[in-house]
């Protein structure tokens, strides 16, 4: 099983316990130990009932306060979260494309798809089949459809017909090692064996919502969604009139679509009413829009050895990007403006069940790969 890379989800989880440590410190002794009060002459004796009164008054209220510090639930540790999320997608994808005749096309796509990865996609699909109610077996052929395609479009994007690329999560791309003949194959392969896995291997959702799925991951990766981002993409390159509404268009179909079909699809297949599938759907596309601001941030302000994928090629290949239009600062605002929109999507679910969602969006805005 390919591990995992989390080294920069440790900075994601300490921005969810930073608050709690800074609170539990304060608590940790009393404020008011080591205080000296002045003697005071004895004709009044007031003034020092009056300071008594305020200790009395403070200490009392730091105890509340504590009190409601300790009754609260304990934090959100992402980290783990993740790790044994992406473990169960791990296990899931490596049964769901076993090495068979013809081998080779076999080995193509395994290549690919279990070359690591942070599984974003199908972690939102998990935690949002959990939020409206939902387990995650029934999440699970979903997750693993969204994660195929996915991994479809970086072989065809890294393709030398597309960004002519050579690395891919720190290893050759997949044409590289298999030739471009192969991997465009591996990829079709791919895209069908997502439709077939969620219509074959979903269990315990009814056929309604199954089928509902499928047409919604269609439409999300067509020439209304991620092929369409693609090929405005494509046609922009070395155009100095690209404006802010076309970059926009792009990522939101380019990249968005796909993570709005993943949290869409988990909320389907749990069982979410349509007002909680399209609170999530408007959530996906702010987290949707935001990993591509963040992407562009990264791609001028990383190398290729952080990244493990070509840094600057972007610039290279002359495409308008965020920072190159906004700055780096004003896409940094930009980014933390989508991470607020989402968040405020999430208010009318249980806190407790919406904090994985909480933490993949702040996830998604501070990553540093």
């Amino acid at each position: 099983m390919s591990s995992v890379n989390l080294g920069s989800w440790v900075h994601t989880s300490s921005i969810f316990n930073q608050a709690s440590r800074s609170r539990s410190k304060s608590f940790s002794s009393n404020p008011l130990k080591g205080l000296q009060i002045p003697v005071l002459c004895s004709k009044s004796r007031k003034p020092i009932s009056f300071i008594a009164a305020i200790i009395t008054k403070e200490e009392k209220t730091l105890q509340e306060e504590q009190d409601n510090f300790n009754s609260r639930p304990p934090t959100f540790d992402f980290k783990s979260y993740m790790l044994q999320k992406a473990a169960s997608i791990n296990q899931a994808l490596d049964a769901a494309v076993p090495i068979r005749e013809p081998t080779k096309i076999h080995e193509s796509m395994r290549y690919s798809l279990l070359a690591g990865g942070k599984r974003v996609r199908p972690a939102l699909c998990l935690a949002a089949c959990e939020l409206v109610g939902g387990n995650e077996s029934m999440a699970m052929p979903a997750a693993c459809a969204v994660e195929m395609i996915h991994t479809m479009s970086l072989i065809h994007d890294d393709l030398p017909c597309m960004d002519n690329d050579d690395l891919r999560r720190g290893k050759p791309t997949n044409h590289i090692v298999f030739g471009e003949d192969v991997a465009v194959l591996a990829g079709d392969a791919l895209l069908a064996l997502a439709f077939e896995h969620i219509a074959i291997a979903t269990l315990n959702v009814s056929p309604a919502r199954i089928v509902r799925a499928v047409g919604e991951l269609a439409k999300a990766i067509g020439a209304e969604g991620l092929v369409a981002g693609q090929v405005v993409d494509i046609c922009s390159e070395g155009l100095s009139e690209v404006g802010l509404e076309k970059l926009e268009f792009i990522h939101v179909h380019k990249t968005a679509k796909l993570l709005e079909g993943a949290v869409v699809l988990g909320a389907i297949m749990g069982g979410g009413t349509d007002e909680e599938v399209e609170k999530l759907r408007k959530y996906a596309r702010d987290i949707g829009l935001l990993f591509q601001v963040v992407d562009d941030i990264l791609d001028v302000t990383k190398s290729s050895q952080e990244l493990g994928k070509t840094a600057g090629k972007d610039l290279v290949a002359d495409k308008v990007t965020y920072p190159k239009l906004m700055g780096i600062d004003k896409s940094r605002e930009f980014a933390e403006k989508l991470n607020k929109e989402a968040q405020e999507q999430l208010a009318g679910f249980d806190p407790e069940k919406a904090a994985p969602l909480i933490a993949l969006a702040n996830y998604i805005a501070y990553r540093q790969n």
